[in-house]
């Protein structure tokens, strides 16, 4: 995220962060300057979990699937019978008749040409799935929550450089238009179309088989506008590319949270924002439109836990680092001259003398025998020789 944010650093001065009580509200028809403000609502200040947001997004994606199924009578349309044991072919079953090339030829298996697939696929699988009620909530509650912060919103993907303000927030006059055209000029004027122009450059083919299954393109999310009230404002965006609509009262983390993923650029009407505090309550009382909800609590206040270990507060009572003793390393002292030392302190004299006689030795040269010693050894060498033959001789007569 920081390096995405080092690209855009000079134009994303400007954007606000949501830790502070109001925001800002702009017209529709410049964002240079805001109209007035209203409270943040305490919804944008829940935990984010992406972990429970991609767990109820698959679950949840599951539901609008269609059933598909082979035919039952596939790979069974014609009449086969095993020839039995004794004919040195295998058992499955064979086609009747004579003839032709299709006469004798193994059916109905799923190794067999023409035959049925492996383990048919039934209409009756269990295609979609129940997600509990709080979870729904605790996703979107994540998803809101994500949708506020700058950070999170680029790192989805989402062009919000030129936009004054995350969370964006437009009165009410955009829930009154009915022309498309006024509706891109809107968006032109908030600095959102940036990222519909994304969407239309990001237009291609899809890949695969579906291109031919009556989904033939693919194309990234652009904003998503939430209003109280639809006086035109569905028609009016229904046709720019990227850009989707949805009641503050039916909120879907389908579209909060594409893919699983957080941080869905929305554009909020004033309403609709002012709206949330009744419908998911705050920290301290229950929402006024659900039935005894409360929104989820954060399990730290603050949530950056290096900060925290790392403060003075908390190092200042901490004691000194304890280091663990070295365990000692055994060393050979046949091979360390040092430990042999400290086991025999005249290793050190005695391997001095050894030295200085290999010198002595090496300086005098080869030592010349005498006349006489000559022969001892000659006398001697005759005499080894000698019992060798005769232990050999010995040997070979047992």
């Amino acid at each position: 995220t920081q390096s995405t944010w080092g690209k855009h650093n000079k134009s994303l001065i400007a954007l606000k962060m949501t830790a502070r009580p109001l925001v800002s509200v702009f017209s529709t028809a410049s964002k240079e300057k805001a109209v007035q403000s209203v409270a943040l609502p305490s919804v944008l200040l829940s935990p984010i979990r992406p972990d429970l947001v991609t767990f109820v997004f698959n679950q949840m994606n599951r539901n609008h699937r269609q059933p598909y199924a082979v035919s039952p009578q596939a790979g069974h349309q014609c009449a086969a019978e095993s020839w039995g044991t004794g004919r040195a072919v295998s058992r499955i079953p064979r086609v009747h008749g004579s003839g032709t090339s299709r006469s004798g030829q193994g059916a109905f298996g799923n190794m067999c040409r023409g035959g049925r697939m492996f383990s048919p696929t039934k209409i009756w699988r269990r295609w979609h799935r129940k997600v509990n009620v709080n979870q729904r909530r605790y996703a979107v509650s994540s998803a809101l929550a994500a949708s506020a912060i700058p950070a999170l919103v680029q790192a989805r993907g989402h062009r919000i450089q030129n936009t004054p303000e995350i969370p964006l927030i437009v009165n009410d006059d955009l829930q009154e238009i009915t022309k498309t055209s006024k509706g891109v000029n809107i968006l032109t004027k908030i600095g959102a179309f940036t990222d519909v122009e994304k969407v239309r450059a990001s237009r291609a083919i899809r890949k695969g088989k579906g291109k031919s299954r009556n989904r033939r393109y693919v194309q990234r999310r652009g904003p998503l506008v939430i209003y109280n009230k639809d006086n035109g404002l569905v028609k009016a965006f229904r046709n720019v590319p990227g850009v989707e609509t949805c009641c503050v009262t039916r909120l879907n983390l389908l579209q909060l949270a594409p893919g699983g993923h957080l941080g869905r650029f929305v554009v909020w009407t004033k309403s609709a924002f002012e709206r949330l505090d009744s419908l998911y309550g705050t920290f301290k009382t229950a929402a006024k439109e659900k039935n005894q909800y409360h929104l989820p609590r954060p399990a730290m206040s603050q949530a950056d836990l290096h900060r925290i270990v790392n403060s003075d507060e908390i190092q200042n009572v901490l004691r000194r680092k304890r280091r663990a003793p070295r365990a000692a390393h055994k060393k050979n002292a046949l091979k360390n001259l040092g430990v042999m030392n400290k086991l025999n302190p005249y290793h050190k004299i005695k391997r001095r003398q050894e030295i200085l006689a290999a010198k002595a030795a090496a300086k005098a040269g080869p030592k010349q025998l005498s006349v006489e010693e000559k022969r001892k050894l000659r006398a001697r060498n005759k005499k080894l020789r000698a019992q060798k033959v005769a232990i050999a001789k010995r040997l070979t007569k047992n």
